[in-house]
């Protein structure tokens, strides 16, 4: 089997397809892991609704199908969608047959919910094992990880410091971003300091002259 790929060098990366930039390398992609969550995913909705910026949710298979309306309300919005997961495990504990089960039970459920087909993959804590790459290969599914995040699933983490995280390196043309509306699989109440943060982010982003793109 090849070795997960996380948080590997970018050669590495490249070398098995996994991307971590916008596809034209322009504007940033702001992107949401774990949800939908009837309260951080509804908030996060406002957020963007007012400041106009699109983004990408990478969305669990059993979070949707506890709230499929809410799925169909990201896609209403003029955001998109990608496929996270169905029960977010990390993917070294599970087989090759458990992580195509789980891939296609995720896939089954978004696009059910979303009427969307599933373009865009990230698995749980941005680690790749083979079988995740060569479902995604197959599928011809775009394999995405991140340039930034914003570390707000620790229960430390405060909106100031989301913000500062995501922001402290500056964010070239071509980032992609990543914070989570839903806090299932992370700190208590996470989402509320990601909210909090959002805008804080969004005026700077935009101060800086980037635009948000949904081609990621």
């Amino acid at each position: 089997m090849l070795p997960a790929l996380s948080y590997y060098s970018a050669t590495l990366r490249t070398a098995f397809g996994v991307q971590t930039q916008t596809r034209d390398g322009r504007g940033y992609g702001l992107t949401f892991d774990d949800g939908p969550h009837p309260e951080g995913t509804a908030a996060v909705l406002e957020v963007l609704a007012r400041f106009k910026t699109p983004a990408t949710f990478f969305l669990v298979g059993e979070q949707v199908a506890r709230a499929p309306a809410l799925a169909a309300e990201i896609v209403a919005a003029g955001h998109g969608i990608g496929l996270h997961c169905d029960r977010h495990r990390n993917p070294l504990r599970l087989g090759p047959r458990a992580v195509a089960l789980d891939i296609a039970r995720a896939r089954e459920r978004i696009e059910d919910a979303t009427g969307c087909a599933v373009e865009r993959y990230r698995p749980p804590y941005g680690i790749f094992n083979a079988a995740a790459l060569q479902i995604a290969r197959r599928e011809r599914w775009r394999p995405l990880l991140w340039t930034h995040w914003g570390r707000d699933w620790r229960a430390r983490a405060t909106p100031e410091s989301i913000a500062t995280t995501l922001l402290e390196r500056g964010v070239p043309d071509g980032s992609v971003l990543l914070l989570h509306d839903a806090d299932d699989y992370s700190a208590p109440g996470s989402w509320r300091k990601t909210v909090a943060a959002l805008p804080r982010v969004l005026e700077a982003l935009a101060e800086s002259g980037l635009a948000g793109t949904l081609d990621v």
